[in-house]
């Protein structure tokens, strides 16, 4: 049996099939260079804080860079910024002057952003903060970088959440209304004493869904609606709301830091990468991997190396990704391994995460395929169903077992194609 998510009221077909994205987190916290969160870690007032404003000037900021590093590394939508908790905006919002248009830069990032990942033919998706640790009626609590200011705290009794939630309505209409179709709207996030009663969320999804048709939506609104959305974690089974699985995608971030974060050395490998995504599809989820650019506007070195790393692997191994989800259950993945399937071609991928010596047993596997090969060059793999020269001992009347080369081929990850009968 396959899993099927049950149907939403966003369109979820293309997300579902794409499973690859890209996330960006800019902001001015890529000055500081030490975590998008640095305002809060730091408790920094907002005086302080003024200086990555008045120095913000991207000046080597190519959007269709970005885009083309994105789509070489087989990415096929992006989530951006519009808004980090900082409340610094990227585009020339009409309902603040807390935007990249009044920095030394001078001009609207989102814009030109949209429309260079659109020429990769890529989906367009917007991340907006429901917090904001700098619009003047957000109260401060116990998240806020000033919970320990005291005078900052008496200083909520001048502050009116309704207006900050008509702020908030106001720049998603903005952002809904003037970039052309939208296909993802991320949320971020709600908790005690922020939530659903605050944003009035039943209110603000009907708004999203009059103005957009079909986009997604996630469920950090406290309102389950089209995606959920693990962060910095790998599921260990496909997410399942009340027993039932869901659409789902793992953010995850190449190193510790959303954000641009200069000395932060905990940055993952291709390998590692590459095995996420895999692992992500292989029960039935995305993978939204996030790159934080520079104050200058640049995709750090590191990530642009991942990202290249990863469309290597991706070249030759993309049907293995593309329109593939979870194994159905007939299917058990042999030890060190992961399955993805495609229903449509009927084709089985094996994902082998630790190459073993000659022989790959798969149990239950015996008369259900026809054909079998490496998906990096097309060459066959043999197959034999309890085969002579096993001297004898029995693997199982249903085991099929692969005879592989000795040395692992020459990719991050080798992928076997099976081709089911």
């Amino acid at each position: 049996m396959t899993l099927h998510p049950v149907p939403t009221d966003g369109d979820t077909s293309w997300f579902v099939r794409d499973r690859f994205g890209l996330f960006i987190h800019w902001g001015l916290y890529a000055l500081p260079a030490r975590h998008e969160w640095v305002k809060n870690q730091e408790r920094i007032a907002d005086a302080d804080y003024e200086k990555y404003f008045r120095h913000f000037d991207p000046d080597l900021y190519d959007p269709a860079a970005w885009a083309a590093a994105a789509a070489g590394a087989g990415m096929k939508y992006f989530v951006v910024t519009t808004k980090h908790h900082e409340g610094f905006c990227l585009w020339d919002s009409e309902l603040t002057d807390y935007k990249a248009t009044n920095t030394p830069y001078g001009k609207d990032l989102l814009h030109p952003m949209v429309d260079a990942f659109r020429a990769q033919n890529m989906k367009v998706g917007f991340y907006h903060s429901l917090i904001d640790w700098h619009h003047p009626d957000y109260t401060v609590d116990h998240v806020h970088p000033m919970r320990d200011n005291e005078a900052a705290r008496a200083g909520n009794a001048q502050k009116d959440m309704g207006r900050y939630r008509e702020y908030l309505w106001g720049q998603s209409r903005e952002l809904l209304t003037g970039f052309g179709k939208v296909d993802i709207l991320w949320y971020d996030f709600s908790y005690e004493g922020k939530g659903k009663e605050q944003w009035q969320s039943e209110g603000l999804i009907q708004m999203v869904r009059q103005l957009q048709p079909g986009i997604i939506l996630n469920d950090r609104l406290q309102i389950d609606q089209d995606i959920k959305t693990p962060e910095q974690y790998q599921p260990r089974e496909w997410v399942k709301v009340d027993g039932k699985p869901v659409v789902w995608e793992a953010c995850q971030t190449f190193s510790g830091s959303w954000g641009y974060y200069r000395d932060e050395e905990s940055w993952k490998s291709v390998d590692q990468l590459v095995r996420m995504l895999i692992d992500s599809v292989s029960k039935g989820g995305n993978l939204l991997l996030n790159v934080g650019p520079t104050g200058r506007g640049e995709f750090d070195y590191r990530a642009l190396d991942r990202l290249a790393g990863m469309g290597e692997w991706m070249k030759r191994h993309a049907r293995s990704i593309y329109g593939c989800t979870q194994a159905p259950d007939e299917f058990q993945a042999p030890q060190d391994c992961r399955l993805t399937y495609n229903p449509e071609t009927r084709r089985l991928y094996v994902h082998v995460f630790a190459w073993p010596f000659v022989e790959l047993h798969l149990d239950g596997f015996a008369g259900k395929v026809e054909y079998a090969q490496l998906l990096n060059d097309a060459s066959e793999i043999k197959m034999e169903g309890r085969p002579d020269w096993q001297g004898g001992h029995d693997v199982g009347a249903g085991t099929l077992t692969l005879r592989l080369p000795v040395k692992k081929p020459n990719v991050t990850v080798p992928v076997i194609e099976l081709f089911l009968k």
